[in-house]
Formats: C-alpha cells, sequence, structure tokens
C-alpha cells in the first residue's frame, strides 16, 4: 500500500500530443474500467492544445490519474518516459483518440494471471466509425482478428504487425528486458512484437472486441514517414536478417513485382544470398531482378534441391494463400522453410 492505496496491478501507458478532441473519452474509458487497481500514465509530449489541462482535471478527481510531461521529442521518447514511471507488473497501451470496453483490463489481467507462459496478450479490435472505413480497412480489421492465437501471429508476422499496439497488455520486465522502445526509423511497436517473437515470448489473443479503434485523418499511421510501407519494408528486412536468414541460407523470393524487388534490395545489401526468383507473370519470367533469374513455378522443385528458404513477397492476400498451399504441397513448413513477407 502507498498512502492508504492499493498498489495498481495495471499500468496503462497513453501518449498525447495535440489531442483535446478525443483524449476525454480516452481517459474516462480507462477509468470506467471493471478493473480499479490501475494506474493511468498519461504522457504529454509537448501537447500546445487544451490536452494538458484534461488530464489534470480528471487527476483532480481520480488520484490513479498522472501526468508526465515530456518537451515534444517524439513518441518513442514518450513511450520510453512513460514506461519507467509505469509501477505495475502489467502494462496496457492506449491511445488518446480510442476507446475501450469497461472489461478489458480485467479481462486481459486475468488471461495473464491464468496463463503465466504468457507474455503479451491482445484482443480483437473494432475499427470506428464505420461509415470512414474504406475497403481496405474493413480487410485489415478481418485479417488481424482472425490471427487469434500465437501460432497464427507469429507465422503472419512478417506480413505486417499481427496485433494493434495499444491493444495490448505486455508483462512489464518483458518490455525492460527488451530494451523499452526504439526509434530506428520504422514502426516502434512493429520493432517491438519482431524482437519479443525473437525472444520466444508467447502471444495471446482474446476472441472478443475489447478495444475500438477511431479512424480519422490525423492519425500518425498516416502522416508519420515511420509507418510508410518502406518502412515496414526496412523493418522486416532487418529482423529477417537477424532471425530467420542470420545463418545466410540461400533464398528463393517468390514475387518479382514491386514488393519483391524493395524487399530483395533490401537484403541483398544485407548480405543475404538470394538466388532465385519465382513469378507468374510471362513478362517478367525468362528475365532477371538484381541480376538474378526470374523463373516459374514449375522450376521450385529444381531450386529446392539446395534447401533454401523461400520468401513469399506478394502484396495480394488472395494469391499469398495459393501460394501457401502450393509449398505446404511441396512439403515446405511455414516458419522454417518459407515465410510470408508482405
Amino acid at each position: 500500500m502507498r498512502g492508504g492505496k492499493a498498489e495498481p496491478r495495471v499500468s496503462v501507458l497513453l501518449p498525447v500530443r495535440d489531442a483535446a478532441e478525443f483524449l476525454g473519452l480516452a481517459v474516462d474509458a480507462v477509468l470506467r474500467q471493471t478493473l480499479s487497481e490501475l494506474e493511468l500514465v498519461v504522457v504529454d509530449d509537448g501537447s500546445l492544445d487544451a490536452s494538458p489541462d484534461i488530464v489534470i482535471e480528471r487527476g483532480q478527481r481520480d488520484p490513479r490519474v498522472r501526468l508526465l510531461r515530456c518537451p515534444g521529442s517524439g513518441l518513442v521518447a514518450a513511450l520510453n518516459a512513460g514506461l519507467q514511471a509505469c509501477r505495475a507488473p502489467a502494462v496496457a497501451r492506449m491511445d488518446a483518440d480510442d476507446v475501450c470496453h469497461p472489461r478489458r483490463l480485467e479481462e486481459q489481467l486475468r488471461h495473464l494471471d491464468r496463463h503465466p507462459e504468457v507474455g503479451v496478450v491482445s484482443c480483437q479490435v473494432r475499427l470506428f466509425p464505420r461509415s470512414r472505413l474504406a475497403g481496405g480497412y474493413r480487410v485489415y480489421e478481418d485479417w488481424l482478428n482472425r490471427l487469434s492465437t500465437h501460432d497464427a501471429m507469429a507465422r503472419e508476422r512478417f506480413v505486417e504487425a499481427p496485433l494493434v499496439h495499444p491493444t495490448a497488455m505486455v508483462r512489464r520486465h518483458l518490455l525492460e528486458e527488451a530494451g523499452g522502445y526504439r526509434d530506428l526509423g520504422w514502426p516502434e511497436d512493429y520493432d517491438l512484437w519482431l524482437r519479443l517473437f525473437a525472444a520466444d515470448v508467447r502471444f495471446a489473443k482474446l476472441d472478443r472486441p475489447l478495444y475500438f479503434w477511431r479512424e480519422h485523418s490525423e492519425r500518425l499511421t498516416r502522416s508519420d514517414p515511420r509507418y510508410t510501407t518502406d518502412a515496414f519494408l526496412r523493418c522486416k528486412a532487418h529482423h529477417l536478417l537477424e532471425g530467420p536468414l542470420a545463418a545466410s541460407p540461400p533464398l528463393v523470393v517468390w514475387g518479382a513485382g514491386q514488393t519483391g524487388r524493395k524487399l530483395s534490395r533490401l537484403l541483398i545489401a544485407g548480405g543475404a544470398a538470394v538466388e532465385a526468383f519465382v513469378d507468374i507473370d510471362p513478362g517478367k519470367i525468362g528475365g532477371t531482378v538484381r541480376d538474378r533469374p526470374v523463373v516459374g513455378p514449375e522450376e521450385l522443385p529444381s531450386l529446392l534441391r539446395r534447401q533454401p528458404v523461400v520468401l513469399v513477397a506478394v502484396a495480394s492476400r488472395g494469391a499469398r494463400a495459393l501460394i501457401r498451399h502450393r509449398l505446404v504441397g511441396l512439403g515446405l513448413v511455414e516458419g522454417h522453410d518459407f515465410w510470408c513477407v508482405a
């Protein structure tokens, strides 16, 4: 006990910069949680609007709210400052423009308590307002929510982040052992997940939507260069080279289009031994990419004699499923012999 109050079981880490329009709703969603043993650590990263005033006003009414002020050094610095201030053994993320179900923290903490082998627990997400969602966002939401097990998330981790950062609750010691968040010019959350997967941390995802992710034009994912497709590819290449490709196995890239070309350039620059590309486009077959031959799928069995790692670098989810089926039919094991990477 501190000052007569129970120690928090969960620290909710919420960074904010100029989000006064939505911040009050986000803070109130945390304070309405059925789990009462929490603290809300709001890190203000140099806001010029009323965001700090909103937090101060809530803190005057509820001592579980704590405000940290940062000089505007950026999201990663704010996250790390907040992480250092978190006292609870579990840290849950929250974004300033979102809301969550009142039972979110209770259910996620219960899962961690019942499953000591799990280090990260997420939940399904629902984007809103629905009227603003383009078809791609609905497909992305469905993809995220279908990745309901550790194995599914691990399998897809080089395609895209398999969980939404603010849906996560993480054991604090794992965040600290990983070194917190890193600012390397690519998505700090995706980088963290890939490091935790590489460290054999177990992930879980609750099978109902407990987090509501607001779609609007000012999201960092729309405006910050760290979240562009090229930035994601740089992150993927870095972690592939440090993980599945660390032993420099022979490498075959399925996909001679834009995704395969960009990713292969990064991998070759990092020392990867790319031997060939596979594609179904007659206009590409027989040509070269990065001075490597482009062959049709019928040539793949002969390429497999050297036991390469196959990277499926195609952007279409439908094509990816067909290629995965074909590779499994050839006896390859996903997550060992081949990886889907885009």
